[in-house]
């Protein structure tokens, strides 16, 4: 082995690189304003009266149940009127559209029936002929 003689590697020399500096990152810590929503179950303190009990919504009566001191919201007359007819107009009309339905569709079976049997015996004769 003293006849194998290696060359010595001849490195490039490091070219010189700066540093860089980098700042820390910062963020901005989003912020809100809180809102304060009063529980559910406010009361005014003892000894005074509180006026909201006063104010009814419009369109809206009270009717007191007798055997249990309980007043129950009713909505007033017109309303009840307007969502009763548009109850019944609209369930008439689904009857009705129903019932039709039906009726076509028993009605014009045999006529699509007979249709689709010419048609096919049409491709049938067609494809034979060929």
């Amino acid at each position: 082995m003293e006849g194998l003689v290696l060359p010595d590697p001849k490195l490039p020399i490091a070219p010189v690189i700066p540093r860089v500096n980098l700042d820390i990152p910062t963020a901005e810590i989003p912020t809100y304003k809180p809102m304060v929503v009063p529980p559910s179950d406010l009361r005014p303190p003892a000894g005074v009266k509180s006026d909201s009990e006063d104010e009814q919504p419009a369109g809206i009566r009270q009717i007191e149940l007798p055997v249990l001191d309980f007043k129950v919201p009713v909505p007033e007359n017109e309303i009840l009127i307007t969502a009763g007819t548009t109850a019944v107009v609209s369930v008439a009309a689904t009857l009705t559209a129903t019932a039709a339905f039906k009726w076509a569709v028993t009605a014009l079976k045999p006529i699509l029936k007979t249709t689709w049997k010419k048609i096919s015996q049409s491709k049938k004769k067609g494809s034979s002929e060929k």
